[in-house]
């Protein structure tokens, strides 16, 4: 090891390095002050008035001395001196060390994001002492929410921790500070935002497009199954008949009247809703049925391979009997391969595919107005599926393929992990349209019903 690596080691661990040039130096700058400070004492002392100049100089300079000292203890102008005696330690240098590889090491260590719920006993001390065990597992606390049970409080965080801290020693940790019940999953970065700024987002894509309104309640509380019932199921005890106006709260369920008059079901079977999530979910709800219908207004004009100009824009239950007049345009086989029943049950069905409570449909139009293609991104639950219909005059032309382009791209917006399509094993067309997306695909068939998935993103991991 050369002797440049042997310092810069030292000066690492905090020892003064030195050198033996600089000894040498600095004793033959002491000599040499020395014999100038006896050449002056020779020439003053032996003066007339030698004796009293130099009483006169000794006094000069101590009270110079306690003037400096005391000024400078007074108004802080005094250099930081190093415990060691080394004198590099001044405010230049630290300045110079100052920067990233001053930072802390462990907020330079990679970290995940965790959404935990978990509930406490509703007393003084009992949040202080759940955050002490987790700030013992070096986890941070970036939001808090709370939520009054009455004798508990059911307390809902986002939280930092080490990546190679493992989950179970975060809920181990905090059943050991007296939280009972804990739920935990992967967040991420959309996760950040405060619950009000969030929730007042949810609103306003509400107000904007009814058909947000399922997605925003997913969204509001967390993962859960969403079904929309009509108004017509009363012989089920799930009717709107049976559910008061003001919804009904079954620890894992919540039922909602819907605006149209049936009934929003909303299931979360790992984790009972709190009187504050009903309520929020009530008044989006209600929000919705103060604005009505509502489609966003706005149109794409697409230029076919053969020049064609077309229209592509969103439909509601206002194209109801355009529709109609399409399905009498399309072949039984066409319409077969779609609906997979009777044709005659097609028009049935359209209604339904049509209204923004169950999704979105995207309507192609032709220049006199006439719908000659129709795609739907369907609510199924907890999944999402894709339907496509092309008048058979107007197919082979990449209107199926622009279609579901555009309805993956909205169900990738609104967070949805997948969609699939339920088709014929026949349909060549629509397993080229899905493998036109280039994503990944799984095939499910099944006497001869050929189901198509199409992964968006990975799922969330939930422990």
């Amino acid at each position: 090891m050369n002797r440049k690596t042997t310092d810069v080691t030292r000066a690492k661990n905090g020892r003064p390095v030195h050198h033996w040039r600089r000894d040498i130096v600095e004793l033959a700058a002491l000599f040499t002050a020395v014999a100038v400070a006896d050449v002056v004492a020779n020439l003053v002392g032996h003066g007339p008035d030698g004796p009293a100049l130099l009483t006169l100089s000794a006094a000069a300079l101590a009270a110079t001395a306690c003037f400096h000292t005391w000024w400078s203890r007074r108004h802080g102008h005094a250099p930081p001196v190093s415990d060691t005696g080394d004198t590099s330690a001044r405010p230049g240098s630290a300045r110079e060390q100052a920067g990233p590889s001053a930072l802390p090491e462990e907020a330079a260590r990679p970290s995940t994001l965790w959404r935990m719920r978990t509930t406490v006993k509703d007393e003084p001390g009992a949040l202080a002492a759940l955050c002490t065990a987790l700030a013992g597992q070096r986890v941070d606390i970036l939001t808090l929410q709370t939520h009054p049970l009455g004798t508990d409080t059911v307390d809902e965080f986002l939280l930092r921790a080490p990546r190679d801290l493992a989950c179970a020693e975060i809920t181990r940790a905090v059943a050991g500070a007296g939280g009972s019940g804990t739920w935990m999953e992967r967040a991420d970065a959309h996760d950040l935002v405060d619950a009000p700024t969030r929730v007042l987002g949810l609103a306003t894509r509400t107000a904007l497009d009814a058909a947000e309104l399922p997605l925003a309640l997913r969204q509001l509380l967390g993962r859960c199954t969403i079904r929309s019932l009509p108004a017509t199921a009363h012989g089920d005890s799930r009717g709107a008949d049976r559910v008061p106006v003001e919804g009904v709260l079954e620890e894992t369920v919540l039922r909602l009247r819907a605006p149209e008059g049936g009934v929003i079901t909303v299931e979360r079977p790992y984790l009972p809703f709190t009187p504050t999530e009903f309520a929020r979910a009530r008044a989006l709800v209600e929000l919705d049925a103060r604005l009505g219908p509502r489609v966003p207004c706005g149109q794409d004009v697409l230029t076919l391979p053969e020049g064609n100009d077309i229209t592509v824009r969103r439909a509601d239950v206002g194209d109801l009997q355009a529709a109609k007049e399409m399905h009498e345009r399309c072949s039984s086989r066409t319409l077969g391969m779609r609906y997979h029943g009777p044709v005659g049950d097609a028009d049935r069905y359209l209604k339904h595919l049509l209204s923004p409570r169950f999704g979105r449909t995207l309507a192609v139009r032709t220049p006199s107005g006439r719908i000659v293609g129709l795609g739907h991104l369907l609510w199924d639950g907890d999944e999402t599926e894709v339907a496509l219909l092309v008048e058979d005059r107007w197919q082979r032309r990449g209107i199926g393929g622009e279609l579901l382009r555009r309805l993956v791209a909205m169900a990738r917006e609104a967070g949805c992990e997948s969609v699939y399509a339920v088709t014929q094993a026949s349909n060549t067309g629509m397993v080229a349209a899905m493998r036109g997306l280039e994503l990944p695909l799984d095939y499910q068939i099944e006497e001869g019903t050929l189901v198509i998935t199409a992964r968006l993103q990975s799922s969330v991991v939930r422990t």
